[in-house]
């Protein structure tokens, strides 16, 4: 029991890192599609922020399967969101519940009886890069993580995507991503910081749902200095637009976990 509870707490803060969009029961896998060798790098940004699917809300079920290559643990958490402005998030019986929005983060954990509550600073350093709540939402909503149009972009094929590159190589970082032809969604995306050995990696399969082309699986990689963590994410029975509210509160009596 104590090393499941250790599980859960380093899982926590994972979690409502990861926190999004899903699979609705019985909808198809979308595949297909050819890449247009001759498009134009332009094109290729247009289409990708032109297909972006518009909701309000989204409520669902997600499967998370998490390993640092010390610890494993799966978990089927209950979410909901509203766009740009929450993600909530409870696992069975309330054992850790999150709310995660634009300012802050926070999440509580009964089995320890302690909570947390504060920015994205420790989520950012966990998966080795800069998070806010926008990069959250884009990385899972199968949109870019940063945003295309505001740099130059060297275009190519590459495994049967569109592959973006910076023109201007930035200083620390490294950033490479692969659009898919049928939809111009990301079908991958990766952030790393080589001198600091941090990389970010996240591959995407999508599905149709209700006519909007959302993520149906999501395979993110974390590394630091060798140390591999990987989340897999499957989602399903997903309602959008419907009305709902985020219930949180962080219970009398629990301990606030202090970061170093």
């Amino acid at each position: 029991m104590q090393r499941y509870r250790s599980i859960v707490t380093k899982i926590s803060f994972v979690l409502i890192a990861v926190l999004t969009l899903g699979a609705c029961k019985g909808t198809k896998a979308i595949t297909g599609g050819e890449v247009d060798a001759r498009m134009s790098t332009n094109s290729i940004i247009k289409n990708h922020y032109s297909n972006q699917s518009e909701f309000k809300t989204l409520s669902g079920k997600v499967k998370i399967d998490y390993t640092d290559g010390e610890d494993s643990q799966g978990v089927n958490v209950s979410l909901r969101m509203e766009k740009d402005k929450v993600i909530w998030m409870s696992a069975p019986l309330g054992v850790v519940k999150a709310h995660i929005t634009p300012e802050k983060v926070s999440f509580y954990n009964k089995l320890n009886n302690e909570y947390f509550d504060g920015d994205f600073s420790y989520l950012s350093n966990l998966l080795g890069t800069e998070l806010d709540f926008e990069k959250v939402q884009n990385l899972l909503l199968g949109n870019a993580v940063l945003d295309l149009r505001r740099e130059k972009f060297n275009s190519g094929v590459y495994e049967g995507n569109y592959q973006l590159t910076p023109k201007k190589a930035r200083e620390l970082f490294k950033i490479i991503f692969q659009v898919e032809p049928k939809n111009f969604k990301i079908a991958s995306q990766e952030i790393s910081q080589p001198e600091q050995a941090r990389q970010l990696k996240a591959n995407y399969t999508y599905q149709d749902i209700s006519g909007k082309v959302l993520p149906d699986q999501i395979n993110i990689v974390a590394e630091e200095e060798g140390d591999f963590t990987t989340i897999e994410l499957s989602f399903r029975n997903l309602e959008l637009d419907k009305p709902m509210n985020f219930p949180y509160k962080v219970p009398k009596g629990y301990d606030k976990i202090t970061l170093k």
